[in-house]
């Protein structure tokens, strides 16, 4: 959503959104899959977040709020010179947050009773996790945005006195937090209102881990794996792989299995329920952790020096569907993928994925990306979020983003232009093409490769620090001449 236009410097859910999702429609699309929307903490990653249920505050349409009364057209009028092809989290946090501010001033000091009840009762819904994440963000926002785990030590413990005076000292900001989440959920529903009539389906993404620095983690430290002062003895990551030889070490904490098995996983009920309120399907991201994960020492400076770990397997999703039903999950079956893994995601009739840029190099599981191998089950991509762009991985040496060499990229390249029979086409819609002519149930595109962008484009470079997940498309991108082809080839493979 962040990648959208707008005129205040991040992709919101304002115009741009129903003008994208028109068109959609428009060029015969079924399904709008997005990054996670929870709040970003470090990087600006969306798998990062301070909260695994909340919303993200910067994707609030400032002009909605000017229809609602809540802000007044001069409160806009003077907007920053964002940049139109990248965001600048920074600025934009720094230009957002006192309107956000201004818009629940306004709304505690005007709002009708009826639109106060509805405030109230939408906390009373989502009691389980708003009130802790508008204390820690409060709380976070009061000291300076550092780390809970160096907050003094009472609120650090949630001693009971220490958290009723925070309560009480910072009442009207933690107000406010809850506040924004009520409006986020609000305009968020208005969209997939507006999706639903145009018979798209939204796809969120559920990210396996949480963020340590989190409402979830401070709020749930028994449900971690932490040391007295809640810092972690162990974290996530995945062992070598196609975009670097020492692994990716991610930081997370890793989850106490045991724990949330002998409360009924109730905390991933909720983590689940959630979701699916918000989306019509999900892909579960890092599936194979749930039947065995990479656990890495704390403090190990790369995840080289870790171990796998079994996972709660089939008894967590069996727990689930037997709380909420079958589960609308896309299983994100990438990287070492064991037959145990595949098992689960059989059992329960989760589809897997497939990312066409992975069929051609030395990888031993390439021929499963092929797809001439491709099962109906399965959702195929051109590339994936963590990839470069089609255009960009076509034209670039490969040294920067895996451990490919020189010549492992001239051979793959090679066997790409035979296997798939072209010469001088553009190569993003070759692969276009050849995912939408797939046996595929389902074939998803990311937007940099139906605009043919290249690397300048790219959403996210695994075990990179900064500069990711900025990207934004320029106002005037999806042309007409653009709806047409794409409606064209949805239709030619009966998309």
């Amino acid at each position: 959503m962040t990648s959208l236009p707008s005129a205040f410097g991040i992709g919101d859910l304002g115009e741009s959104a129903f003008d994208f999702a028109e068109f959609l429609a428009a060029s015969g699309h079924k399904i709008w899959q997005v990054l996670p929307l929870n709040p970003t903490g470090f990087g600006d990653s969306p798998y990062q977040c301070f909260s695994a249920f909340a919303g993200n505050p910067l994707l609030i349409d400032p002009r909605t709020l000017c229809g609602q009364g809540l802000l007044s057209s001069s409160d806009v009028a003077q907007v920053p010179d964002f940049p139109v092809d990248r965001v600048d989290y920074e600025s934009v946090t720094n230009y957002k947050k006192p309107l956000l501010h201004l818009a629940a001033r306004n709304f505690f000091r005007d709002a009708s009773q009826q639109q106060k009840a509805d405030f109230d009762s939408f906390c009373r819904q989502n009691g389980s996790w708003i009130e802790d994440f508008a204390l820690f963000m409060a709380c976070k926002y009061h000291r300076d945005q550092v780390m809970w785990t160096r907050w003094e030590p009472g609120l650090r413990d949630r001693n009971p006195e220490a958290i009723g005076q925070v309560k009480r000292d910072l009442a009207s900001e933690i107000q406010a937090y809850e506040f924004w989440q009520y409006i986020f959920f609000q305009q968020w529903q208005n969209l997939k209102s507006r999706c639903h009539e145009l018979g798209i389906r939204l796809m969120g993404d559920i990210p396996i881990y949480v963020a340590h620095d989190s409402a979830d983690v401070w709020s749930h430290r028994e449900l971690f794996h932490l040391d007295e002062k809640g810092r972690p003895t162990a974290v996530a990551g995945v062992p070598p792989d196609y975009f670097s030889a020492t692994g990716q070490l991610w930081g997370n904490p890793i989850y106490r299995w045991d724990l949330l098995a002998h409360s009924g996983y109730s905390w991933w009920i909720e983590r689940f329920r959630a979701s699916l309120a918000m989306f019509d399907l999900a892909r579960l991201d890092h599936f194979r952790g749930f039947e065995a994960y990479w656990e890495v020492p704390a403090g190990s400076p790369t995840a080289a020096n870790g171990r796998w770990v079994k996972g709660p397997g089939a008894e967590l999703f069996r727990v689930v569907e037997s709380v909420l039903g079958e589960l609308p999950i896309v299983a994100e079956n990438l990287g070492v993928i064991t037959a145990e893994v595949e098992a689960i995601r059989h059992q329960f009739g989760f589809p897997g994925m497939s990312l066409l840029q992975f069929a051609f190099g030395n990888d031993p599981q390439g021929p499963s990306f092929r797809p001439h191998n491709y099962g109906r089950e399965l959702v195929a991509y051109t590339g994936g979020h963590d990839n470069d762009t089609t255009v960009g991985w076509w034209t670039s040496s490969g040294e920067t983003d895996s451990v490919r060499t020189p010549e492992d990229v001239q051979k793959e390249r090679r066997f790409a232009r035979a296997y798939l029979g072209f010469e001088d086409q553009r190569v993003n819609w070759v692969f276009i093409r050849t995912v939408l002519a797939s046996v595929a149930d389902t074939a998803i595109i990311p937007l940099q490769d139906v605009l043919g962008l290249g690397s300048e484009a790219r959403m996210n470079l695994p075990g990179s620090i900064s500069g990711n997940w900025r990207w934004r498309f320029k106002p005037g991108a999806l042309t007409e001449e653009l709806t047409q082809r794409l409606k064209e080839m949805n239709s030619m493979y009966d998309r």
